[in-house]
Formats: structure tokens, sequence, C-alpha cells
């Protein structure tokens, strides 16, 4: 396996982890199976090193994650303020995961840009800007869990890593390359990925849990969502699906019901690039997903306020779902010089 981490970074990991007793692990706002398994992973490795970690995140992570080990044990800052508070205020040591800035950590930036312990930076997408005294940011690769594992393994922690760490790395692994299509060019993932395996973890049963296992009302909402409200805009190889608050009340929405919705569309043949725009209470979220290099995080960046990786990315619009889906319309044409030269047909009948 390539080593790219910083072996002076490596020792300097190290040295604050001896250093340091009570950690707190903490990740983004809307948590994904990424920013759920680096944190939940390394928890799971500090633990076994007999430290006294803590998992804090901004607010509730997907029902579709509950089946992680000690899942449980994650405190969530919107339901449990002063517990977290407590938490944050009494660490010797912080590591944030999965984000590269304060606001994408919401109501819960101020907390932990506030606190005294030292942070460390673990995060693999482009542009950090936090306030870090150790930072490991590769945006090249697949995921966070990705990056941490490498962290464990340069440190010499790869003994201590159990079966639930590793089944909480290989989660955010599966998640963020969709289940090794996206992201996933380089070798060393599927090295990474059988060394998690040999720890315990378990691909199939995480591929079932997370990608595929979904309640009778999501079924029926990813159902209504693509039969009547998918929209397709042949010119410009991108289709929408907007659902607004009506509509996911019908269908008795719980955070997470639409996980994965946004790549759907991407399995018609010849279709480049798929937007996702969802109505939260207090503002429109914007997913954005694409195939053949197609740069969707300039979309999101430009628009919504938002960034991310070139083939994944998202934002948030404040305004109604109206006016966020013509805001995109309008701009579509923007992004045509884009797309690829050569493409397939694209194979739907238009009236």
């Amino acid at each position: 396996m390539e080593k790219y981490l910083n072996p002076s970074s490596l020792k300097q990991f190290v040295q604050l982890i001896d250093q340091s007793e009570r950690i707190i692990l903490t990740c983004h706002v809307h948590p994904d199976g990424d920013a759920i398994g680096s944190t939940l992973g390394l928890w799971h490795l500090l633990k076994s090193l007999g430290k006294q970690p803590a998992v804090v995140v901004p607010d509730v992570p997907p029902r579709s994650l509950r089946f992680l080990p000690d899942f449980n044990e994650i405190a969530v800052y919107t339901r449990h303020d002063p517990y977290c508070t407590r938490l944050v205020e009494e660490s010797d040591l912080i590591i944030c995961c999965d984000f590269n800035k304060p606001s994408r950590q919401d109501h819960l930036a101020p907390l932990i840009q506030g606190a005294k312990a030292p942070k460390i930076l673990i995060d693999h997408h482009e542009g950090p800007d936090m306030d870090c005294i150790l930072e490991f940011s590769y945006p090249k690769m697949s995921s966070t869990c990705e990056l941490v594992f490498r962290i464990i393994a340069g440190s010499g922690f790869y003994c201590d890593l159990n079966r639930s760490g590793a089944t909480c790395l290989l989660t955010g692994l599966i998640t963020d390359t969709q289940n090794f299509t996206v992201n996933c060019n380089n070798p060393d993932v599927y090295e990474i990925l059988t060394k998690l395996m040999e720890k315990g973890a378990e691909k199939g049963k995480i591929i079932e849990e997370c990608v595929k296992a979904c309640s009778y009302s999501s079924l029926r909402l990813k159902s209504y969502a693509i039969c009547e409200k998918l929209e397709i805009f042949p010119e410009h190889r991108a289709c929408l699906i907007t659902l607004g608050k009506d509509e996911l009340d019908k269908f008795q929405y719980e955070k997470g019901d639409t996980e994965g919705l946004v790549n759907e569309p991407l399995n018609i043949r010849g279709m480049i690039y798929s937007i996702f725009m969802r109505e939260d209470p207090d503002c429109i979220k914007v997913s954005a997903r694409s195939k053949n290099n197609f740069p969707v995080s300039k979309i999101c960046e430009n628009l919504f306020n938002g960034g991310g990786h070139l083939q994944a990315s998202g934002g948030e619009f404040k305004g109604s779902l109206a006016e966020c889906r013509s805001v995109l319309i309008e701009h579509l044409g923007d992004y045509d010089q884009y797309l690829p030269k050569r493409m397939p047909k694209l194979e739907i009948k238009t009236e």
C-alpha cells in the first residue's frame, strides 16, 4: 500500500493520543456513513487503547446506521446540549472528522471552535479552513474512513483495531464510494477493504444494512419521487427530483429515508448528473451526483453555498423549494461546457 502520510505528522498524532485521555470525536451536520464511520471507528480504537473517547455530533444520524457497534454511544447535540457541552469542555483533545470548515458543523461549531483542547483535522474535502494543531487533509482519498485507516496503520495502531472499529470504517468506505463504484480507482482502496475484512468486518452485512435495507415508508417515498417527481432535461443531460414538506409528511419521512435517492437517476443510460432538492425545516437541502467527471461541485458552490467532491456534492438554499428549483433551471446551460464531448445516447422517451 502506497504511503501518502507525512511520518512526522503520524509521530505527532501518536504523541497527542498518548498525552490525552478525554478525546472528543466530531463530524459535520447531517452526518452520513463516512462521518459516523470515521468518528465511531476511532472511538472503538481509542477505547481499546484505554482512553475515554466520546462521539459528539451536531444532529441525529440516519437510522440506516443504527446497526453500527455502539451506535447508541453517540451524543447528539440537538438532543443533549448540556451533556455534549460538558464533554467538550472537559476534553483534552478534539478530532474533527469529515469536514473542512467550522460552518459545516452548523450550531455545534461555536462549542467546538471555542474549546480549549487542541484539535486534529482528518478530512478528504478540498480547501480546509480550520484552526488545528495537526491536519490530515487528503482530497484524493476515497473517504475519510480510508484516511483514518491509513493513519491507524501508519501510527502502529493496526493491531489495536478490533472488529467493531473495522465495521465502522468499512461502512464509511462503502457509502462514500457508493459500494465501490466511484472514487475508488486506486488499488489501495481494495487492499484496505481486505484488511478491514480480515479484522472481521462483514462487507455483505454492511451493504445489506446501510445500502439496501429501508423501511416500507421510505421505499414508498423513493418510488413516488422517481415516478412522479423526476424531471429530465435532455439537452443538459441533467435530471432533478424535488420533494416538499407536504410530500415528505405524506410518507412519514424520517431522517435518512431519502439516502441514495439522488443516485438513482444516474442509472439512466446517457444521464450525466442528478440533483435532489428536499425541503427541510430551515432550508432547502441540495444534493448532487454525477458521472464522467462532470463537476457538480461547481453547481453547488456557485448556486447553493455548498461544495464537496467533483462528482458528489451538496449545498443549502435559503428560500422556497420553487425558488431553489428556478435558480437551478435558469443556470443549467451555464454548465453545458463541462459535459463530455462524446456521450452515449440518452435512453428516454420524451413527449
